[in-house]
């Protein structure tokens, strides 16, 4: 059975949140010119424009307040801290509605990298919403690995990024748990 095509939106939320892997400690972004080239490649900013540490302390804030909000979609509970700063941070971000191109998209007001990298996110979560691929935007219930993912499937209930990755291991966790419990009482 193969997966469904992850609509653009969602693939651009899911692929910036999974710009940080937690269950090896990866990080893409890890400098300001990581950052504006992880835009740049996907053609939301200049290759050439200024960033700066705060510009990466902010996107940063962002992609984890995603990941936030992704894990409510999986069910869990989020940290509302989180939450709240990535609201914070959408806040500080001036965008207007453009029709320019003939669709509307959401634009910033000034070409500062951080800015052009918050709106295209923003632009990508309103057409998610829009098309429906929001609630389908999740992370991984295994605690440690929380990789963003496309559930795809009829009834929306993935819980893991892969069953035969973090989906068997959970699984398995279980069942030894099952059996200590058997065994001790």
């Amino acid at each position: 059975m193969t997966e469904p095509a992850v609509p653009p939106g969602a693939l651009l939320v899911r692929d910036f949140v999974n710009t940080r892997e937690p269950q090896t400690g990866g990080e893409e972004l890890t400098t300001p010119e990581a950052l504006r080239d992880w835009f740049a490649a996907r053609g939301l900013a200049d290759p050439d424009a200024p960033v700066d540490d705060r510009d990466l302390a902010d996107a940063l804030a962002v992609r984890e307040g995603l990941r936030q909000a992704l894990l409510v979609h999986a069910g869990h509970d989020a940290d509302p801290q989180a939450l709240a700063d990535l609201d914070r941070r959408l806040a500080a971000v001036p965008l207007r509605l453009s029709l320019a191109d003939g669709s509307a998209r959401l634009r910033p007001t000034r070409p500062r990298v951080l800015d052009l990298a918050v709106a295209a996110v923003a632009d990508a979560v309103l057409a998610a919403a829009e098309d429906g691929s929001w609630p389908r935007l999740k992370v991984c219930a295994r605690d440690t690995c929380r990789w963003a993912f496309y559930d795809g499937s009829r009834n929306q209930a993935r819980r893991w990024c892969s069953m035969a990755g973090c989906g068997n291991y959970v699984k398995m966790q279980r069942v030894a748990a099952a059996r200590r419990r058997r065994a001790a009482g």
